[in-house]
């Protein structure tokens, strides 16, 4: 995917020009998991997007560096001195490894490894229905996540081989590089690009990480779905994340719950909310129906001289609380008052006597003016 002219930084890494330092971050971090060798093995480009995204980041995230590009674009920065070098040590390894601390083992160097450190936390999205989001229950997620090697125990030596002092960093972990500037030589210091910032490195690396120490893998696990979790909310499972490095704490996992409601039903707050279809007559007269819902049916009361539209409630028959043990939303039922299109000749005929004995007052409705019924109608 390489070209001759260098792509906008900006719009490698999907931000505005006004984007602050996390917003840049958070870009890059995720365009990273995306792409790194080691993660996607499916696009043979990956490793050229990668060094792509992690140039824009290396641009961006310099505040001397990004204004000179602002102002000269990436001719400006040629000429400064100020290109990424790919091919030596520090630029590439120093970005991936302070967002994922080397977890998927240095393909471009290493990162700096100074001690223990806590792996990064993993989400998963797990799809239920409403019955299930109603009463609440287990259910299993898969997801991929990195673990300690446990043929080496997580050291990257095959076991019982030894773990020498790196030769190039002089167990120091870490290296001189210079770069130019246009204010003249900067001296920094970088990870070894030998040890990955350890200082040690196995005689000989483990056949199964291949001296790693960490390795990716698949897993289930069975998670309590808490009952009257809404579309979107997270369960935190502690500790199932990735596995830390040198001794550090996993991270997290996040369960994303997506609960499709199906057909007929909405969700507000805490109330279960659908619409049912009434013949007239049944408006009119009163009645009683029955509501298929998550606990079973329910039946509602339908009072006399129900009208197009209204909302029979049904308390303590919505959702469970999911923070309020005990308590429940109300079922709500809205009224679709239908009027039959083919009758019978002796339907007609009762219904053109109950039409001549209506007279206009039995049709007026006390409780609302017609302008009133005319702003409800034209929602003004």
């Amino acid at each position: 995917m390489s070209s001759t002219v260098p792509r906008d930084p900006y719009d490698v890494l999907g931000v505005g020009r006004d984007a602050d330092d996390s917003t840049i971050k958070k870009a890059f971090r995720k365009l990273a998991r995306e792409l790194h060798p080691d993660v996607n093995k499916h696009d043979p480009d990956a490793e050229d997007k990668f060094k792509e995204a992690a140039e824009a980041y290396e641009i961006l995230s310099d505040a001397d560096r990004r204004a000179t590009f602002d102002r000269y674009g990436h001719e400006g920065l040629r000429s400064g001195g100020q290109s990424p070098n790919f091919d030596g040590f520090g630029s590439v390894s120093d970005l991936f490894d302070a967002f994922f601390g080397n977890a998927f083992g240095g393909s471009f160097g290493g990162g700096t490894r100074t001690g223990p450190r806590q792996g990064d936390d993993v989400a998963v999205a797990v799809d239920i229905d409403l019955e299930q989001a109603y009463r609440g229950e287990k259910v299993e997620v898969a997801f991929e996540a990195i673990d300690r090697c446990e043929h080496c125990h997580g050291n990257g030596a095959e076991p019982g081989t030894p773990i020498e002092t790196c030769e190039r960093c002089g167990g120091n972990g870490v290296l001189q590089a210079v770069t130019r500037s246009p204010f003249g030589q900067v001296v920094r210091q970088v990870a070894c690009d030998v040890c990955q910032g350890d200082g040690r490195v196995p005689k000989e690396p483990c056949d199964v990480c291949d001296g790693r120490g960490l390795v990716v893998g698949t897993r289930d696990l069975e998670v309590d779905v808490p009952a009257g979790i809404a579309d979107g909310q997270r369960i935190r499972v502690a500790g199932r994340g990735h596995a830390g490095e040198h001794g550090g704490p996993p991270g997290d996992l996040y369960v994303v719950v997506q609960v499709a409601l199906g057909d007929g039903w909405l969700r507000d707050g805490d109330d279960l909310v659908t619409v049912t279809d009434l013949a007239a007559p049944h408006a009119a007269l009163g009645t009683k129906i029955e509501i298929e819902h998550p606990d079973g049916a329910v039946e509602v009361d339908v009072p006399a001289g129900t009208q197009p539209g209204a909302v029979l409630s049904v308390k303590g028959k919505g959702m469970p609380a999911l923070r309020r043990p005990g308590r429940f939303g109300d079922l709500r039922v809205v009224a679709n008052v239908v009027i039959p299109r083919r009758l019978t000749g002796e339907q007609r005929e009762l219904l053109e006597t109950l039409a001549d004995s209506i007279d206009a007052d039995q049709l007026r409705d006390d409780d609302e003016t017609m302008v009133g019924k005319l702003r409800r109608l034209f929602h003004r």
